[in-house]
């Protein structure tokens, strides 16, 4: 199975590759992104069965790989080279939540864990962040 994030830009199975240093995603056991950030919702706690949004912060262009994702607040640049992934992210305000998304861009269930992992390394590094619930 291919990985969706890798810190290496030379890894050629990597289908996202963030250049952002190792402290900033390294994730449950490194440092905490969100505490510079304090109006950013906790990176750490992606649910799947939650509304996401890509950060209205964040601009995707289109690549022949997949797509560059740079955050403008963070200036962190990242490389999705995963043509579905950046389907996900693009559409992940058009469903309800981000599981949907997933369905929607017909993942295949096996690779699932793989796409949640990587939308998770992306809530984390504040690419994409929650949508507030709309009231019913």
């Amino acid at each position: 199975m291919r990985r969706l994030l890798s810190p290496a830009l030379t890894d050629p199975d990597a289908v996202m590759t963030s250049t952002a240093p190792a402290a900033a995603v390294a994730g449950p056991a490194g440092p905490d992104p969100a505490a510079s950030h304090p109006a950013a919702s906790h990176p750490a706690a992606f649910d799947p069965a939650l509304p996401w949004q890509r950060a209205r912060s964040v601009a995707l262009r289109p690549e022949p790989f997949g797509a560059l994702v740079y955050h403008f607040g963070t200036r962190k640049l990242s490389f999705l080279k995963s043509k579905t992934l950046v389907r996900v992210v693009e559409t992940l305000a058009d469903h309800p939540t981000a599981t949907a998304a997933l369905l929607a861009c017909e993942v295949p269930e096996s690779q699932r864990p793989t796409y949640v992992k990587a939308l998770a390394d992306l809530a984390r590094s504040q690419m994409i962040e929650r949508r507030p619930e709309e009231p019913a």
